[in-house]
């Protein structure tokens, strides 16, 4: 039995490596990501397991209401503007498809939001239904259970029986065949993605991760190819995103399998639901009571108190006698975006991002943080997120810093265990299965503390979460 914290962080990385979900090689020859890894898992308490796993209702909740009210804007029950900010920027096409009576009531078939851990507790900064991440959480939570850590959301049985049962959900059928289609735009994923199927085919789960350019059309559905045989598809794993619709092979054909009820797909084609800008119009005082009403009063207030403030960055004119509600600086409220553009950089505590709709929008790639750049790169920033609308939205966001916590991990140099003081971000996973949200599994991404973004970079610690 491995018992040194160094020889327990190689043996990981060698495990990773073989599942190609792991590099030793250099920038250059990468095949796969790498960072730091850690002899042990990131602990919860009791307290915060419990908090994971009620909020998965409070985010499917939040998900059912966007897309109800989003139908009640198109029918003009509700102000028209909710479902025009939603479509702003999208093709005509689209829309219309994505209004399809067909799928009217499909919702994506994970979530998982980006919580940050702060000193008054946790923040969601985003949701995320097209995420990455959970192939890669589920072979970590194999290997440190191995390690007799009980991790959290092993007890339902872990990712992968998550994903296979949320297909059957979506299908309505047992023992479908599902496809995983991962775009070339998504390629740092495929590694994930096929060591995910290729665990469920190996227990008896007919998943396949497949490019878009192995589907082939027939008029009663989607096939591919397995040993010289064609193997109809029942559910797609759409892993791609709308914004690069154009560059999928055979997207066409897809949706219109869809259309025609051959295949079912999940996450829908519906961008008005990855659109980051729904937590603003989550926080437009003039919408409360319809969100209040719709949510109910217990998840209405949840998500209150953990989704920050966040506002819409519309160029457009406003009135003399009117504010951007909820927006003060310097204890005035702001009547004109460019009063943000002076601030110094301890007033900059903002982000600005792309919403959606672009590659931008997606791994951190859009973010800029107000305090952790110049003022010119501030500025140009605002400036350039406002000239694109409405065509390209983006959004500002209340920065909520990150508590410092203590992480070790192998340092590959000395071949010794160090420790850092960081910052990190929670990624819970939720299934929908049978029409609720299954808590599978939670990662952890943790950041050398000066770093102001959170994600998978080279100098960050991963690890999935487990009970104390």
């Amino acid at each position: 039995m491995i018992t040194k914290p160094e020889d327990i962080c190689l043996e990981i990385e060698s495990s990773l490596v073989q599942s190609n979900l792991f590099s030793k090689a250099t920038e250059a020859e990468k095949v796969a990501p790498s960072w730091r890894v850690s002899p042990e898992p990131y602990y919860l308490s009791s307290k915060e397991i419990f908090f994971f796993e009620d909020l998965g209702c409070h985010l499917l909740k939040f998900y059912t209401v966007l897309n109800s009210l989003y139908a009640d804007s198109v029918k003009g029950k509700i102000p028209s503007w909710f479902a025009q900010y939603l479509d702003a920027g999208k093709p005509d096409d689209l829309v219309t498809y994505s209004r399809m009576k067909r799928i009217r009531g499909d919702l994506p078939g994970i979530i998982r939001p980006d919580i940050m851990v702060t000193e008054k507790g946790f923040s969601i900064t985003e949701l995320d239904s097209v995420p990455g991440g959970f192939g890669l959480t589920a072979r970590l939570m194999d290997l440190y259970s191995s390690m007799d850590e009980m991790m959290v959301g092993m007890s339902e049985g872990g990712i992968p029986e998550a994903f296979y049962k949320m297909a059957e959900s979506v299908s309505g059928e047992k023992s479908c065949v599902v496809a995983i289609i991962v775009s070339d735009e998504a390629n740092d994923y495929w590694g994930e993605m096929s060591s995910l199927a290729q665990h469920l085919n190996d227990n008896g789960f007919p998943v396949f991760a497949l490019r878009p350019q192995e589907l082939i059309f027939r008029e009663e559905g989607l096939f591919f190819k397995k040993n010289n045989n064609e193997v109809k598809i029942d559910v797609l794993y759409r892993f791609f995103e709308l914004f690069d619709l154009k560059n999928i092979p055979k997207a066409e054909l897809i949706m219109y399998s869809c259309k025609k009820g051959r295949v079912k797909i999940t996450p829908p084609f519906k961008p008005y639901l990855e659109e980051k800008l729904a937590f603003s119009l989550f926080k437009h005082p003039v919408l409360t009571s319809l969100w209040e009403k719709a949510l109910g009063r217990e998840t209405f207030s949840t998500l209150s108190h953990l989704i920050p403030e966040t506002w819409i960055l519309d160029s457009r004119e406003i009135p003399e006698y009117a504010v951007i509600p909820g927006l003060d600086i310097r204890g005035k409220q702001v009547q004109n975006w460019k009063e943000l553009i002076p601030l110094t950089q301890k007033e900059r505590e903002l982000v600005i991002k792309p919403s959606g709709f672009s590659p931008e929008s997606w791994g951190s790639r859009g973010v800029v943080i107000g305090h952790d750049v110049s003022a010119e790169v501030w500025k140009k920033t605002l400036e350039d997120s406002l000239a694109k609308f409405p065509e390209g939205s983006s959004v500002l966001q209340i920065f909520h810093k990150g508590r410092r916590v203590r992480v070790r991990y192998r340092d590959s140099f000395t071949d010794s265990i160090v420790e850092m003081e960081s910052r990190v971000r929670l990624t819970p996973y939720y299934f929908l299965i049978d029409g609720s949200a299954r808590l599978t599994g939670i990662l952890a991404t943790l950041c050398p503390h000066d770093k102001k973004k959170i994600h998978g970079m080279s100098d960050a610690v991963l690890i999935p979460c487990a009970r104390k």
